[in-house]
């Protein structure tokens, strides 16, 4: 089994590099503060649960969605396989009904497909309605508890 390293690194680096700048107070596409995604498994570009991103991420992981089985299979036929676990990354595989920040053009790739996937707005990045629009994101958010 073969783990994304490349992805791997690039998060090392945002966590640990302090020359990387985290928007301290990020919005939703609401508008609103930024809620977290999901914390197991732990998600986001920096490993702290939330859909926050910086000028070093450039897959955008910014649009936090609710896994589908046929999602899972979807992206795993392109090539990211997110069912797998990897272990020496603490990554557990994710399963139908785990939320993730996936990134923004797989997402819209996936949609484009007919691979619906439920998005999150509250734990969504505020730049995810530059994927995302409005009256989609409505579409396939998840009900707010």
């Amino acid at each position: 089994m073969v783990c994304n390293i490349f992805h791997f690194f690039l998060t090392i680096d945002a966590i640990s590099n302090p020359a990387v700048e985290q928007q301290s107070h990020p919005k939703n596409i609401d508008g609103t503060r930024l809620e977290k995604c999901n914390d197991s498994p732990l998600t986001g570009w920096y490993r702290d649960g939330y859909c926050n991103t910086d000028n070093r991420d450039y897959g955008q992981h910014i649009i936090c969605a609710e896994m589908t089985a046929e999602f899972l299979q979807y992206s795993a036929s392109m090539g990211n396989d997110l069912r797998s676990s990897c272990p020496q990354n603490n990554f557990p595989g994710l399963k139908p009904g785990d939320r993730w920040c996936l990134c923004a053009s797989r997402w819209l790739e996936a949609h484009n497909a007919g691979i619906v996937t439920e998005v999150i707005r509250e734990a969504s990045h505020e730049n995810a309605i530059n994927w995302v629009d409005r009256p989609n994101t409505n579409t396939c958010s998840v009900p707010q508890n």
